[in-house]
């Protein structure tokens, strides 16, 4: 008999059969299955393959094996070696996806594209959809959230959550604000982020955060359970004081 196992984590039902994973679908599963199609044919391993839909609606992707980070961060996660490989592996993604990103539609996808288009983002790329093996990031999942958008805009997010740029008061941070900001330049040293990005990532980071309240406030008015849980626990108030501290540090 095949094995099978509900995995941990996320706010959808995640079952492994063997070495595959079993995942719910949404009107925007297209747009990613082709993604992860164009990866694939790129030789970009670190994301899973898709190989098609269940008779009652599931995704079939591969099993990434491996380490994930659940808040507050795993002792792995929180290594240099994670953070600049993780950095490495989205430069490494966002590279991947430059030649789709020019002609992908616009239209389709869970969250809209933002311009100016340089990429197809993740959206989410943050330790609970990174897989660790020992110290180093070798594998990303979950790409419900990727869209065409800027290099800028996923790695503002990607960095909040890796370096991490939590305020003082986040029980999900660690670090003081000088180990932060020799951390935040690992990354962005490690992804290559170009200076002119780098004299408005801060901002940017602000503003990403604005936009996940946002989008937590749109989708539980919608009736989204999950997202009106999040709001009900005081999420979006941690997420809008480190919108506040972060453009107070200093580089």
């Amino acid at each position: 008999m095949t094995e099978r196992e509900i995995l941990a984590g996320g706010i959808n039902e995640v079952i492994r059969v063997g070495d595959r994973v079993h995942r719910p679908t949404g009107p925007w599963s297209p747009r990613v299955h082709d993604l992860l199609r164009h990866l694939d044919s790129r030789g970009f391993r670190a994301a899973p393959r898709f190989h098609g839909v269940t008779g009652d609606g599931l995704e079939i992707l591969d099993f990434l094996p491996g380490e994930v980070s659940d808040y507050p961060a795993i002792p792995a996660a929180r290594t240099t070696e994670a953070l600049i490989s993780a950095a490495e592996l989205l430069r490494a993604f966002h590279d991947a996806t430059t030649e789709y990103a020019r002609t992908a539609p616009r239209d389709g996808w869970q969250v809209p594209a933002q311009e100016p288009v340089e990429v197809i983002c993740h959206g989410d790329y943050a330790p609970h959809n990174c897989v660790l093996r020992g110290d180093r990031v070798v594998g990303v999942f979950d790409f419900d959230y990727a869209r065409p958008g800027s290099r800028l805009w996923d790695f503002a997010y990607a960095a909040y959550r890796w370096v991490p740029l939590t305020a003082p008061g986040n029980p999900d941070g660690f670090g003081t604000p000088a180990e932060q900001a020799v951390r935040l330049d690992l990354f962005c040293d490690a992804y290559g982020l170009g200076p002119r990005s780098r004299a408005v990532l801060l901002d940017t980071v602000a503003a990403r955060l604005h936009d996940v309240v946002g989008h937590m406030r749109t989708r539980a008015a919608a009736g989204d359970q999950a997202f009106a849980s999040h709001l009900a626990a005081g999420h979006h108030h941690l997420y809008l004081a480190d919108a506040e501290y972060v453009p107070t540090l200093t580089r």
